[in-house]
């Protein structure tokens, strides 16, 4: 352990020893210094906060960086076009900070090995400069103030690095991060304090642990869809996973293959604010599903946090008004095109940006909704219709005067208004995670078709199942590309992280 005068505390700064700079031109042994690294100093950090209030605690202000990993290049290179990540554009010192390197294992061997081998360079695995705050150095669950709060005789601040929240940002997703002279450019759209905020409030809201989330994701705002899940997922372990290896609840409760039941018999007292289901793959190559509940608010919370797992897929799978006298209730709405009057996201993505539709998550969508309801080519018509969906952040807009909102949905064309959708895509578009929306109309409201209870239940028992199956189905052949053919080219800046 090194030792050195801090600037801004009178107490000596103890730290691990320095490490060295190591270069790999193999990314598996890149990852695994990554996560010997961080093993080492967060340990430190949790070593040091056990020790406080014993006769083994140094009179010291206690220190530990992030790992980080690197490249340099003095070339512009020629890079396969078609890529849409995997490369950096221009000549340069490129590099990014490292959290929970085990947890991300599976993508970081992929975005270095991309790396590797596009550039022919190796890539550098040393400390950086960013120390990582205390609360952050400890697992997911872990009481960190409560735990010796009584030996503590000084505030935290004073002896560990804590969150600080004025550099932690989106600034790099949101393309408005430059760089300062001499400094290296990023190589990823999120930092590791970043990551860490996200990790940890993913567990609050969804009560799962962040290693549980899969690569494809589904969001909706019923209930119902997470019955109809729940109930396809514990079939699928009764009949021995069909390719998937576990269905985790709220909880972490786990049913593994196989099983009938969970392992566990532990229930949850509540459930949190937007709960959470998991059926598992190998390499996260499964399904998740949330309950965002209803409101633009729920939509970009719970995307701001899953964007930092870099999944490689989301759907929003819900309700909608539809807005013609043509749909009936049941129909289907996929969305190529949205309106958005949620305002949640106007400061991070100026409402004059476009969100465009993605060829290969309209193709699965659709395909999926001929697979699943038995129509097809120009029969697909009858039950869906392919149009603009607005987002709005009022539910009981029919209770204004009408005349205003009712003239923007005409001439933007829109069929169908929800609360959410927009919201979805647009936080997809930003983070660049390829996005799509499948609604199903369950009201009228512009043609005197409100949903009353009796109305209600008979529509959620014969339409939710069957659009569930078709969002599984969806996810499942997205899952099945390689995502360097599913991460879309059209949601790269100008000046783009190497890292998906």
């Amino acid at each position: 352990m090194s030792k050195r005068i801090s600037s801004f505390s009178a107490l000596p700064l103890a730290m691990p020893e320095p490490f060295a700079p190591q270069s790999f031109d193999d990314a598996g042994k890149a990852v695994e210094a990554l996560e010997a690294l961080y093993e080492r100093n967060t340990r430190f950090l949790i070593n040091a906060f056990t020790t406080l209030g014993t006769e083994q605690a140094e009179l010291a202000r206690y220190r530990a960086f992030y790992p980080q990993v690197s490249l340099e290049t003095g070339s512009f290179g020629h890079i396969d076009s078609r890529l849409s990540f995997g490369y950096v554009s221009e000549p340069g010192i490129y590099t990014t900070t490292i959290t929970r390197p085990r947890l991300f294992r599976h993508y970081l061997r992929e975005q270095l090995d991309h790396l590797i081998r596009n550039h022919g360079l190796s890539i550098t695995v040393s400390e950086s400069t960013t120390p990582i705050p205390l609360h952050f150095a400890f697992e997911e669950g872990a009481h960190v103030e409560a735990a010796v709060a009584e030996a503590i005789e000084v505030p935290l601040r004073d002896r560990f690095d804590t969150p600080n929240l004025s550099n932690t940002d989106d600034e790099i997703a949101n393309g408005s991060y430059e760089p300062g002279p001499g400094e290296p450019f990023p190589l990823a759209p999120f930092t590791a304090q970043r990551i860490d905020y996200s990790l940890a409030r993913l567990s609050h809201y969804t009560a799962t642990s962040a290693h549980h989330f899969q690569n494809f994701v589904l969001f909706t705002n019923y209930q119902f869809y997470i019955d109809e899940f729940c109930a396809w997922a514990r079939k699928q372990m009764v009949d021995g996973g069909n390719g998937y290896t576990a269905f985790v609840e709220p909880g972490n409760i786990v049913t593994l293959a196989g099983q009938d039941s969970p392992e566990t018999d532990l229930t949850l007292a509540r459930l949190p604010q937007m709960p959470a289901y998991h059926i598992k793959k190998k390499g996260h190559g499964g399904i998740t599903v949330v309950n965002i509940g209803v409101g633009p608010s729920n939509a970009k919370t719970i995307t701001d946090h899953i964007a930092v797992l870099r999944p490689h897929a989301w759907l929003m799978l819900g309700h909608c008004a539809g807005l013609r006298n043509s749909q009936r209730l049941g129909d289907y709405v996929l969305a190529h095109a949205y309106v958005r009057e949620d305002h949640v996201l106007d400061d991070d993505l100026p409402v004059w940006v476009p969100l465009p539709a993605l060829a290969e998550v309209q193709v699965a969508l659709q395909d999926a909704v001929a697979e699943v309801t038995g129509y097809e080519g120009y029969d697909l018509k009858r039950i869906m219709r392919t149009g603009t969906v607005a987002t709005i952040d009022n539910r009981n807009w029919e209770l204004r005067d009408q005349r205003g909102p009712v003239k923007r949905l005409s001439q933007s064309r829109a069929v169908a208004l929800d609360m959410e959708s927009a919201t979805i895509a647009a936080n997809g578009f930003r983070f660049r995670v390829p996005y799509g929306t499948l609604l199903c109309v369950s009201d009228k409201p512009l043609h005197g078709e409100l949903k009353l209870p009796g109305m209600a239940t008979a529509f959620y028992k014969t339409q939710v199942s069957q659009h569930l199956q078709i969002g599984i189905r969806a996810l499942e052949k997205l899952a099945a590309m390689p995502p360097e053919k599913l991460h879309s080219r059209k949601l790269r800046s100008f000046s783009e992280t190497a890292f998906q």
